[in-house]
Parts: C-alpha cells; sequence; structure tokens
C-alpha cells in the first residue's frame, strides 16, 4: 500500500474515497490464485532474522576493529591485569605524592586568534572541557613550539581545570599549559593515569575566576609507588589496560541486549 500511495500527488484530490476504492495493490498468490499469507508470512520472518544476523555481524566486526584498535587480541583479562584491579580494590596499591614541577616541564601557550588561523590537522587545545580539548584542526603556527603528544599532557587551567593525553602532536592556545614529562615518551596507558590523577584537583579550581595558573607547579598528585618510593609506571599501565578491556566488555553486553532485545520484540 505505501508502495502504490507513494505515486500519489500529495494536496489533490488523489485520496478521495473513489480513487482510493479503485487503487490496486500486488500480492503474492498461491497456484489457485489466492492471497498467499504463509509466503507473506515467511518473508518478513526472513528479513526479521536477517536484522538479527546483521546486528551480531556488526557486533563482531565492531569488537574486531576496537581489539585491534587498542593493540588487544581479546577482551580476556590476564592474570596480570586481574591482579592490578584486585591489588587496586582491595587496597594494596602504596601511593606518595608528587609536586607537580617535579614531574613536568611546565609551558604556557601565547596568545592565538582562533578565527585568524588556517584549517589543518594539527589540533590546537583550548580551555575546552569536551572534544578533547581541541578547538580547532589547524596549520603549522609559524614560531610557535609544536607538542610531542607522546611526551606532552594539555591542560586548561582557566575558567575549567582539564587534563588530556592527545594522539597527535598539537598547539596549545592562549594561556593553556603544556606539561612535559620529564621522564620522556611514556605509553597512552601511563598518560591517561597521568590525566586522571591530575584532573582529580579541579575540585580546587572549580570556580571560574580561579586562576591555577601560579598555584600550578606547587600543586600534588598522588602515584602508586613501589616500596622504594619510585612510581610504579608498569602498574599504571597494566591498571588501564584492564579499566579498558572492562570497557569492551560492557560494550559487548550493551551490544548484546540490543540483539536479545531485538528478538524479544520480534517474537
Amino acid at each position: 500500500m505505501r508502495k502504490i500511495f507513494s505515486t500519489f500527488s500529495w494536496g489533490q484530490n488523489s485520496f478521495n474515497e473513489n480513487i482510493l476504492a479503485n487503487t490496486k495493490i500486488q500480492l503474492p498468490i498461491t497456484q489457485d490464485g489466492e492471497i498467499d499469507f504463509d509466503y507473506m508470512e515467511k518473508y518478513i520472518r526472513e528479513l526479521e532474522l536477517a536484522r538479527i544476523r546483521e546486528l551480531e555481524l556488526a557486533r563482531i566486526r565492531e569488537l574486531v576493529a576496537y581489539l585491534e584498535v587498542c593493540g588487544f587480541k581479546d577482551s580476556t583479562l590476564s592474570s596480570e591485569e586481574l591482579s592490578s584491579i584486585d591489588k587496586f580494590t582491595r587496597g594494596g596499591v602504596k601511593w606518595k605524592e608528587f609536586q607537580i614541577d617535579s614531574l613536568f616541564m611546565i609551558a604556557t601557550g601565547r596568545d592565538v586568534i582562533i578565527g585568524n588561523v588556517e584549517n589543518g590537522n594539527i589540533p590546537l587545545i583550548s580551555h575546552k572541557n569536551d572534544d578533547n580539548g581541541i578547538v580547532k584542526y589547524i596549520q603549522r603556527l609559524n614560531n610557535r613550539r609544536i607538542f610531542d603528544y607522546r611526551r606532552t599532557i594539555s591542560l586548561a587551567d582557566r575558567g575549567v581545570f582539564y587534563a588530556t593525553t592527545q594522539d597527535n602532536d598539537f598547539h596549545i592556545g592562549t594561556r593553556v599549559k603544556a606539561l612535559t614529562f620529564k621522564e620522556g615518551i611514556l605509553d597512552e596507558t601511563i598518560r591517561l593515569f597521568f590525566v586522571t590523577s591530575i584532573n582529580k584537583l579541579q575540585i580546587l579550581f572549580k570556580e571560574y575566576l580561579d586562576n591555577a595558573t601560579d598555584k600550578l607547579p606547587i600543586q600534588k598528585i598522588q602515584l602508586p609507588v613501589d616500596d622504594n618510593g619510585k612510581i610504579e609506571y608498569k602498574f599504571m599501565e597494566t591498571y588501564i589496560r584492564a579499566i579498558e578491556k572492562q570497557c569492551i566488555k560492557n560494550v559487548i553486553a550493551w551490544k548484546d541486549k540490543m540483539i536479545q532485545t531485538t528478538k524479544e520484540v520480534i517474537k
């Protein structure tokens, strides 16, 4: 019916009773010329089952793609990852406070007029608290430093207090901070751990007029350490990977629920 009605001209008299009464639609029939209701039912059921198969295949494709991007063979936690979660949960992690300026070299962004920069592929980090702090992708700025994302964390400290780690080398915008690890290049998982630890300081700078710039170097964050008080980078890496895998499992569970709901609706 929808197929034949799509040929009607809206706003005219196409839907008066006489025209509707004499409108013809096509239906499947049996060898006896009767409407083949059995075929209709089976055909629609097959479409519904195809939709379920499509969802299941999409789930597998998405999972494989995500695992490849993250460098995981599967979402099963290793014994080391399980141990890191257990250690964190039961309070077995030793923590120590570290002053920001003991961990990072701090740089402050010079003025950038966003409307005057050309579009490109270099992230420009601003005082945003969404989109990972990226306000725009731009061309390289002359006489401005591009920060190595593998060894640098960006930090907005005006109006918001929001640290991020990037996937590409980046510029920083007006008065945005770049915190470069004195330790050198660090794995993304470790950078994510540091970002989370730094962002716990947000509670100290929640008012818009609060300025963290002068206070930033002496602010302290807590990090896991070994018995000698040395930062446990290996634990950070293992724990964050365990959390990532748990998130993958949550995505799988959500997708399975979608498939099951679809089956129930069809049923």
